[in-house]
C-alpha cells in the first residue's frame, strides 16, 4: 500500500473515531448538502475535489481511488445506501447527499427527507 493511500486510510479511522463522540442531534445541525462528486460513494466520505467517475447503468458514481472505482463498477451494494427517514434503500447516484462535520456523509431520497433528519433535535 502506498504512502497516500496509508493515511488516507488512517485519516478515514480518525474520522470513523471522532464520529461515534458526536450526539446524534449535534450531527444533524451540522449537516450540509454538498455536491455528488465530491463524495467517495464507497468510503461515504466528502472530499475538497471533485472524485473519480464511475458509469454504470446510465449513471454516474463516485470513488476516490482505483479500489473504490473497481467496487461500484462490480459490487451494487456499494451504488445504495438507506435513508435515515424513510428507511427505503437509495441510489447513491441520484442522492441528495449530505455531509457531517467529520466528513462523513449521509444519503437521503430526496430533499424533504434531508430537512426533517436535520430539523431533528
Amino acid at each position: 500500500m502506498s504512502l497516500k493511500k496509508s493515511l488516507l486510510v488512517f485519516v478515514m479511522g480518525v474520522f470513523v473515531i471522532l464520529a461515534g463522540m458526536i450526539s446524534p442531534a449535534k450531527a444533524a445541525e451540522a449537516l450540509e448538502i454538498v455536491p455528488n462528486q465530491k463524495v467517495c460513494m464507497v468510503t461515504n466520505m466528502v472530499f475538497p475535489r471533485d472524485q473519480i467517475p464511475v458509469k454504470q447503468g446510465g449513471k454516474t458514481y463516485y470513488g476516490c481511488c482505483e479500489n473504490c472505482k473497481k467496487t461500484l463498477a462490480e459490487d451494487a451494494t456499494a451504488r445504495t445506501a438507506i435513508d435515515p427517514v424513510s428507511g427505503k434503500s437509495v441510489d447513491k447516484a441520484t442522492a441528495v447527499i449530505a455531509a457531517r462535520a467529520d466528513g462523513s456523509v449521509v444519503y437521503f431520497q430526496n430533499k424533504k427527507n434531508f430537512e426533517k433528519f436535520r430539523a431533528r433535535k
